[in-house]
C-alpha cells in the first residue's frame, strides 16, 4: 500500500513529509511561545544582551515564515514537477529574506532601544524613531536587491536604472528629501529633544513630536505650531530648555529728593530682596543713570533653572520685597514728572519774579 505512487512519489514518502510539515509547524511555535514565556517571566530583571534579543528575534518571527520552513523541510523529502518545485523555492526564498528584513528592523529598534535605556532619557525617543526609519529603509533596499540576486534576476541594469529614476526623482521631492535629512540631523546632533523649550523667531513653544518632515511645538498661548525640519535647522533657534539659568533685569527709578544715606542703602535692600527667592544668584544694582526726572537703579539677578523655579514668580516675589523694604526705609519712587519755569515778563531781562510748574508731564 504505501508502495503506491502519486506524482511521482511514494504513499509512504508522502507520510514523511506530512509528518515532517507537522513537526516542523508544531515545535517551532513551542520555541517561540516558550521563549515568549521566559522574556516575560523575566521582564523585569537583566537578561544577557544575546539571550534578550534572541527573544525578541523570535517574538518578531512572522508565522507565514513557519508555514515557509514546514513546507521547505517536507518539499526536500518529495519529488516534484520542476515548475512546482521552482515556485516552491521563490516562494521559500522570498519568505526568508523577507523574515531576514523584519530580524534585521527588529534588531535596530533592540539596539536602539537599549541605547535610550542606557542613557536614561525618554526624551531621545523621537530622535530614535527617526533614525529606526533611515535604517529600515536601508535594511529593505539592500533586502530587496538580495533576494533578486537571490532568485537570478540581473539587479545591475536595475541599480543603474533606479539610479537615474533616483536623480529625477530626487529633483522632484528635494524639498521632502531635505526635510528627512534635516530630521536625521536633528537626531544625531540633538540640538533639542522632546521637552525642550524653544524660541523660533517670532514663536515661542515645547517640543512634542519630532517627526520625519516637521517638529510640533505647543506655543505658550496653547496652539501648535508646525515647523518643517529643513527651516527649522535654517532659522537661530534658541533652546530655552538647556538654560542653567535665567536672567531677569530691570531698573527701578527713585526720586531726585531721595537722601544720599537711603540711596546707599539701596543695593543692600535688593539684594536682601532677590536672595528671599529660592535659587536665586544676585549680580548687582548699580545706579545706571540720572535721568530727567528720576535716578534710575538697574538691577540683574539670575534664577536657576530648576524644578519648582519659575522666572516670573520670582521677579514677583523679589519686587514685593523691593516695595515692602523700600516702605520700611523711607525711600520713595519717582513719577514721571518735569520742572518748568515760566517767567512773567516783567522787565528787560524778565527776572522779577516767575511761577513754578511742577508735575508737568
Amino acid at each position: 500500500m504505501f508502495r503506491q505512487i502519486l506524482i511521482d512519489n511514494s504513499l509512504s514518502d508522502w507520510l514523511a513529509a506530512t509528518l515532517v510539515f507537522l513537526l516542523i509547524f508544531t515545535v517551532l511555535p513551542l520555541v517561540r511561545s516558550y521563549l515568549r514565556a521566559r522574556r516575560s517571566r523575566y521582564a523585569n530583571r537583566d537578561l544577557p544582551p544575546p539571550v534578550a534579543l534572541l527573544a525578541y528575534l523570535m517574538d518578531r518571527t512572522s508565522r507565514i515564515v513557519l508555514w515557509i520552513v514546514a513546507i521547505y523541510g517536507a518539499e526536500r523529502i518529495l519529488i516534484l514537477p520542476h515548475r512546482l518545485d521552482r515556485a516552491f523555492e521563490i516562494a521559500i526564498g522570498v519568505g526568508c529574506w523577507l523574515q531576514l528584513g523584519i530580524w534585521a528592523g527588529a534588531a535596530a529598534r533592540f539596539g536602539l532601544t537599549r541605547q535610550q535605556e542606557r542613557s536614561g532619557d525618554p526624551a531621545v525617543g523621537g530622535s530614535i524613531n527617526i533614525v529606526l526609519f533611515a535604517l529600515r529603509l536601508i535594511i529593505w533596499i539592500v533586502v530587496a536587491l538580495l533576494a533578486l540576486e537571490n532568485l537570478g534576476i540581473n539587479v545591475g541594469p536595475l541599480i543603474a536604472g533606479l539610479g537615474v529614476g533616483g536623480i529625477a526623482i530626487a529633483l522632484a521631492v528635494q524639498t521632502i528629501l531635505g526635510d528627512l535629512f534635516a530630521s536625521l540631523s536633528i537626531a544625531l546632533d540633538k540640538p533639542f529633544v522632546i521637552g525642550d523649550s524653544l524660541r523660533v523667531d517670532t514663536f515661542e513653544g515645547v517640543v512634542e513630536q519630532i517627526g520625519i518632515k516637521s517638529t510640533r511645538l505647543r506655543s505658550v498661548t496653547g496652539e501648535q505650531i508646525i515647523i518643517s525640519n529643513a527651516d527649522l535647522l535654517k532659522s537661530r533657534v534658541r533652546n530655552l530648555g538647556r538654560a542653567s539659568e535665567w536672567r531677569a533685569l530691570f531698573t527701578i527709578s527713585l526720586a531726585y529728593d531721595t537722601p544720599a544715606a537711603r540711596i546707599e542703602q539701596v543695593p543692600a535692600l535688593v539684594s536682601a530682596a532677590v536672595a528671599s527667592y529660592e535659587g536665586t544668584r544676585f549680580l548687582y544694582c548699580l545706579l545706571k543713570q540720572l535721568g530727567e526726572s528720576a535716578l534710575g537703579f538697574e538691577v540683574c539677578f539670575f534664577v536657576e533653572n530648576a524644578s519648582g523655579r519659575d522666572l516670573g514668580r520670582a521677579l514677583d516675589q523679589v519686587n514685593r520685597e523691593i516695595l515692602r523694604s523700600f516702605a520700611q526705609a523711607g525711600i520713595g519712587f519717582a513719577t514721571p514728572a518735569r520742572t518748568v519755569w515760566l517767567r512773567d515778563g516783567r522787565g528787560p531781562q524778565g527776572d522779577a519774579s516767575g511761577v513754578k510748574l511742577a508735575g508737568e508731564r
